[in-house]
């Protein structure tokens, strides 16, 4: 079974959309690496939920998206391709973490596959 594990939300003005979080709902954030991409700790680990992102927008239209894991990403694109889903945009490597891609379901909702690399669980 795969479930929900990240969000991204996009912004086009980053800094103050991390300001709204902190204030409003006191989550902490971490810049990843030199990118305009900051990752969101949105409460205590020990309670059921998940962490996500903020990042720079890329294009006007781009949505907040969930990433779904996946154990093989190249076969659940076979899947969703096979169940009337398409792909959005290809898988891309994210070196030494791991594989995204992003898949329109049938109603048009975009979705994000998440597979870790094997040498960072």
């Amino acid at each position: 079974m795969s479930r929900v594990v990240h969000f991204e939300i996009p912004a086009t003005n980053p800094k103050q959309i991390i300001d709204f979080f902190v204030r409003v709902f006191d989550w902490k954030f971490k810049q990843f690496g030199a990118n305009d991409y900051w990752i969101a700790e949105t409460g205590d680990p020990k309670i059921s939920g998940i962490n996500g992102a903020i990042m720079k927008r890329l294009h006007p239209q781009q949505p907040v998206t969930n990433d779904i894991q996946v154990e093989n990403i190249d076969d659940a694109i076979k899947k969703i391709e096979a169940n009337g889903g398409k792909m959005v945009v290809p898988k891309t490597e994210l070196p030494s973490v791991g594989w995204r891609a992003f898949f329109k379901d049938p109603d048009g909702n975009i979705h994000g596959l998440w597979q870790a690399n094997a040498h960072t669980k």
